[in-house]
């Protein structure tokens, strides 16, 4: 559904759960892209960026059954199909043989952009008064943005 079309009625529950849900597919897309640089990164950088690459995937593993949880809480359907999260995700899938500086370039970028979709998840639950997933969007954005800066930092001079 477009934000505009969202914008011309009320906001439900129902809102919530369809931010919810692309929030899931875009980290589940992020957890096995970042589970693939784990397993494929090489070079001099390889041991903080495999740690690194871990630390990443496994709290957005995590951060999978959190939203899905809450997806169901609120009487939603939790579609956990890889099929399904790359069709809805905006963050794309691994792009197969990469150099470790293009890793994390897109690994940053997929952080910022899971940050926005959590952001769009803060303000939709609070304009319902679903204050605990207005809770867990804004854990989440804070984990993603700690991410994307540590990802960022690899490049800074």
């Amino acid at each position: 559904m477009s934000v505009s079309a969202i914008a011309e009625r009320p906001l439900t529950v129902r809102d919530v759960i369809e931010h919810l849900q692309q929030a899931l597919s875009e980290t589940f897309v992020a957890t096995s892209k970042a589970q693939s640089y784990h397993w494929n990164v090489t070079g001099m950088a390889f041991g903080p960026l495999h740690a690194l690459f871990q630390d990443i995937y496994e709290d957005h593993f995590a951060a999978q059954d959190n939203l899905a949880e809450r997806i169901k809480a609120l009487g939603g359907h939790a579609d956990g199909r890889p099929s399904v999260a790359l069709k809805r995700s905006s963050v794309a899938e691994c792009a197969g043989d990469l150099m470790p500086e293009a890793m994390v370039e897109q690994l940053a970028g997929d952080e910022r952009k899971l940050s926005e979709t959590m952001r769009g998840v803060a303000m939709v639950a609070e304009d319902v008064g679903d204050f605990a997933s207005h809770d867990l969007a804004v854990e989440r954005i804070a984990a993603h943005d700690k991410f994307a800066w540590m990802l960022e930092s690899h490049f800074a001079r």
